[in-house]
């Protein structure tokens, strides 16, 4: 183990020293103002000790220059729905008795890497088992493991029997409480929001609403009563933390809107009421929608296919119309439920929806650091993050040159 750590040390140290002891100018044929929409041509930022000290003009003297070519630099991307310690292959129904949180975070290494490499230097993690996302998140902070900035929910929290919890099984096995995020009563959601704050949550996912993958017979039924949503918004917005909902089904998308969540996750059934109201509260759509045609329906109990099948094509047209009315965005994938590292295919699916190319862009940067609140990235701006990738060609006139970064850079070391 010590030589594997020293030859990584080795490697990794020139990169590490450049980036703190002088400055480092990136150079592009062009840069994305992705606030204003503003093509800069050519394209330049400066970076050190880990922040943006310059953007556009000439690279100062002394400065290490890296030469991107004919690319668009843009801020790192911001992916506010993922899975990092869990995947979709053949058995994954059956993990939950088999394997353990050491599993997950192993998963989790891997999974990390594939989606910095493929430019998104932050993520939202939306519920993992035994705090593996919480380790996840400290691992890439202490420079152990190379992955994304991590916000952890650790466990889902939701009601026995429902989406969040361990479901198909015989009674007895694998029963969980409010430490594990399931709960049942106010008393009780408070308790588990306590709980996963506690051991290191930055961020609180509930579900409002039955799902896919769990082996309730609905997809999309309210699950969460509006006295538990509100316990558990009411104890999150005490400590500053936002609250994510999974909610498909349109009655609970309502009273998760109702209770005060950041951001609704999925929304495949929505009404004109549940749009205005997302509207008038402010309330991001997080909508998944790459995985509909990524995702391994042959991995899938036939209940679970057949609850997909049904729902994927009324998430779609949901999306059109909450995308047709002006609600606001967050790029989020569900990366596990679609492959890890093809997060950027999100971007096609949101222009293909009706969104422009530069929408789509800002929804996996600029709207994403607002809903995940953290101001100090998501655009490229003297004193933010050096989080940037750069992409072939125009993304504006290309969406999928997301999918192919030539260059990315976090917290000013640029990823190889």
């Amino acid at each position: 183990m010590r030589p594997v750590r020293a030859l990584l040390a080795s490697l990794l140290l020139p990169v590490l020293l450049t980036a703190q002891d002088q400055p480092t100018a990136v150079r592009a044929a062009r840069l994305l103002d992705v606030a204003t929409g503003r093509m800069h041509a050519p394209g330049l930022v400066v970076m050190h000790e880990g922040r943006i000290t310059q953007v556009g003009g000439t690279a100062p003297a002394g400065a290490a220059v890296i030469d991107a070519g004919d690319a668009t630099l843009l801020p790192g991307f911001i992916d506010a729905h993922v899975h990092l310690t869990s995947e979709i292959r053949p058995g994954f129904d059956t993990e939950p008795v088999r394997e353990t949180a050491v599993d997950g975070a192993i998963t989790g290494v891997a999974n990390a890497y594939k989606t910095l490499r493929a430019g998104f230097t932050t993520v939202r993690n939306v519920g993992s088992g035994g705090f593996a996302d919480v380790a996840l998140m400290r691992a890439v902070d202490r420079g152990t493991i190379l992955g994304p900035r991590i916000i952890p929910a650790a466990h889902a929290l939701g009601i026995t029997g429902g989406h969040c919890d361990i479901t198909g099984f015989a009674p007895g096995i694998r029963e969980r409480g409010p430490q594990e995020g399931i709960a049942n009563g106010a008393d009780e959601f408070t308790t588990a929001v306590r709980e996963q704050l506690k051991h290191g949550a930055k961020v609180i996912k509930i579900c409002a609403t039955a799902g896919v993958l769990s082996f309730e017979e609905s997809v999309g039924a309210q699950q969460m009563s509006e006295a538990e949503l509100g316990a558990v918004v009411e104890e999150a917005s005490r400590h500053g933390v936002k609250v994510a909902a999974h909610a498909h089904g349109v009655v609970g998308i309502k009273a998760a809107v109702r209770a005060g969540v950041a951001s609704i996750e999925h929304g495949s059934i929505l009404d004109d009421e549940a749009i205005a109201l997302m509207k008038e509260r402010g309330t991001y759509l997080v909508p998944t929608r790459a995985l509909g045609g990524l995702i391994d329906m042959a991995a899938l109990p036939p209940l679970l296919r057949g609850k997909a099948e049904q729902i994927l094509p009324m998430a779609d047209a949901s999306f059109r119309k909450a995308v047709a009315a002006g609600v606001k965005v967050a790029l989020g994938t569900d990366a596990a439920v679609m492959p890890h590292g093809l997060n950027a295919k999100e971007f096609a699916v949101m222009v293909d929806a009706g969104m422009t190319p530069l929408q789509a862009l800002q929804a996996g940067t600029l709207n994403g650091a607002e809903l995940l609140g953290t101001p100090d990235r998501g655009q490229l701006a003297v004193g933010m993050l050096a989080d940037l990738v750069a992409v072939p060609g125009n993304p504006l006139t290309d969406i999928t040159s997301t999918e192919r970064p030539v260059l990315v850079i976090k917290g000013g070391v640029r990823i190889d």
